[in-house]
């Protein structure tokens, strides 16, 4: 076993315990809530945005690394919440701040975490961490404040499950119907699968006067339509997308029915029901300055994302569904990160167009689906339907 490196000072803090599947192991300092968490390792690149990155559902079944040195130091409040509750088991970050400074600051980071029973884990090398991810590849890992054999916790890690072939969509999605009321009486019905939503995607359609329907991620394709949307909206989501066959055959019983906008899992979803495939990254895309091309304009936006899992561009030729074209392209790897297929009315991006925080390059793509609900009206009325 390799074991990387500590920072000192950490006097006062009980002992945790970071074991990595391959053997590497870190020792830190608790704060937050203590116990045990078994789950993937990832790291996120973001310099601010932890609360809304704590309490995103697609990170389910995960712990996160933070690059930036120093989280904490603003504090949290309710404001800032994606969901109802921190969803990632462990929290790893170089340094907690002690001192929480802002004005809207209720809570430090540490209380928020405890209350929320989540590890959080400080003090060691965090860029090492990151680097060992990037060359070998997000793995499974063990964060323990009640191991001190890391040769034991490594054994439990072993038999843990990973996140491949794994559906975490039930664990995360809502267990009853909602509604998001928007501004104004006339707009748009849209209906939300509620994948893992975030609230930020939720006020966004809301402000540009949509009435949102969120809906579990079992809700059978009937019962959509039977509400008559005007377009329906995919949304992010933890886990591995070929697992969520319930939500890909729902999809696929939409298309064409009415105008469809997916992100991040949604995105891959609407892939796999358009008859493509998905694949696992070897580190995946986490943080706030992922540079994606759109392959029409050639204008670089600058997008936060939060994935593991890819569509494979290639296997979308040939669907029976129509010309299925890629429209975004990540600049970093040439991975697919969006698509149009204009015969069904669909289109969607891998990556989060919400972006709360920051940044906000893309959030228009909330505005070009109101367009398309608008052209399908008219569509229809042309057609008298």
């Amino acid at each position: 076993m390799k074991e990387g490196k500590s920072s000192p000072g950490l006097e006062g803090r009980k002992r945790a315990l970071l074991v990595l599947e391959d053997g590497t192991y870190f020792t830190g300092r608790n704060f937050g809530a203590e116990g045990e968490f078994f789950g993937e390792v990832c790291f996120n690149t973001s310099m601010t945005g932890y609360q809304e990155i704590l309490t995103d559902p697609s990170y389910a079944g995960q712990m996160v690394t933070m690059t930036y040195p120093l989280i904490g130091n603003y504090g949290t409040n309710p404001e800032d919440m994606e969901s109802n509750q921190v969803w990632m088991g462990g929290f790893i970050v170089r340094e907690s701040s002690r001192i929480h400074s802002n004005c809207r600051s209720v809570e430090s980071l540490d209380s928020f975490l405890l209350r929320h029973k989540v590890i959080g884990m400080e003090g060691i090398d965090t860029r090492m961490l990151t680097r060992h991810i990037r060359s070998y590849g997000v793995m499974k890992a063990g964060l323990s404040t009640e191991e001190d054999d890391p040769m034991s916790l490594l054994e439990r890690v072993n038999l843990s499950p990973g996140l491949v072939g794994r559906d975490l969509v039930k664990d995360v999605t809502c267990e009853a119907p909602y509604q998001w009321n928007g501004k104004g009486e006339e707009g748009f019905l849209v209906v939300a699968y509620d994948f893992g939503i975030k609230k930020s995607a939720l006020r966004i359609l809301g402000n540009l006067g949509c009435k949102v329907k969120i809906v579990p991620a079992t809700t059978p394709a009937e019962e959509v339509l039977d509400l008559s949307p005007h377009g329906v909206f995919l949304s992010n989501g933890p886990g591995d997308p070929a697992a969520v066959t319930y939500a890909t055959l729902a999809v696929r019983e939409i298309l064409g029915k009415v105008p469809i906008f997916g992100i991040c899992l949604g995105h891959q979803l609407l892939g796999l029901a358009l008859g493509g495939r998905t694949y696992k990254l070897k580190f995946g895309h986490r943080g706030g300055g992922q540079p994606v091309m759109n392959l029409e304009t050639r204008k670089v936006e600058i997008t936060a994302q939060n994935h593991g899992f890819v569509i494979e561009g290639s296997s979308l030729e040939g669907s029976p569904y129509g010309k299925v074209q890629i429209t975004h392209s990540n600049l970093n790897d040439g991975t697919v990160e969006g698509l149009r297929c204009e015969e069904v009315g669909a289109f969607s991006v891998q990556y989060h167009p919400e972006a709360s925080p920051g940044p906000h390059d893309s959030a228009h793509l909330f505005s070009d689906f109101i367009d398309l609900m608008e052209r399908w009206q008219r569509t229809r009325i042309c057609h008298g339907v």
